[in-house]
């Protein structure tokens, strides 16, 4: 069994549509999800960029409702059983943490990690 079959799935029980050269439901609805993805990914960029206070409110409040539209859009997808996360082995978390943790000694302000 190689590494890929081993890895277990999380997900709801898929939602069955009818494959169609036509967009349905699914696909539809991975757009919607992929557009918001690309959304809050612009205004995240902008919002490094702004100056004027004013207008970087602005754009963190329209950010903010298309990060929630996105994090909806998600679960209606995961919902649905059309969206599927691989579970993390314990033993990968546990190597990774303490890969970065021995990171925290090139923090500017010491081991403080918050």
């Amino acid at each position: 069994m190689n590494q890929n079959q081993n890895q277990q799935k999380i997900q709801n029980p898929e939602t069955q549509i009818q494959k169609t050269p036509q967009m349905n439901e699914r696909d539809f609805i991975n757009d919607m999800l992929t557009t918001e993805k690309y959304m809050t990914e612009a205004y995240t960029t902008a919002l490094h960029e702004f100056s004027h206070d004013a207008l970087f409110q602005d754009v963190l409040s329209i950010y903010n409702e298309t990060a929630n539209a996105h994090r909806n859009v998600y679960n209606l997808m995961f919902k649905k059983g059309w969206y599927a996360v691989e579970a993390a082995q314990p033993q990968k978390l546990q190597q990774s943490y303490q890969q970065f943790q021995g990171y925290s000694n090139q923090f500017p302000y010491g081991n403080q990690v918050q």
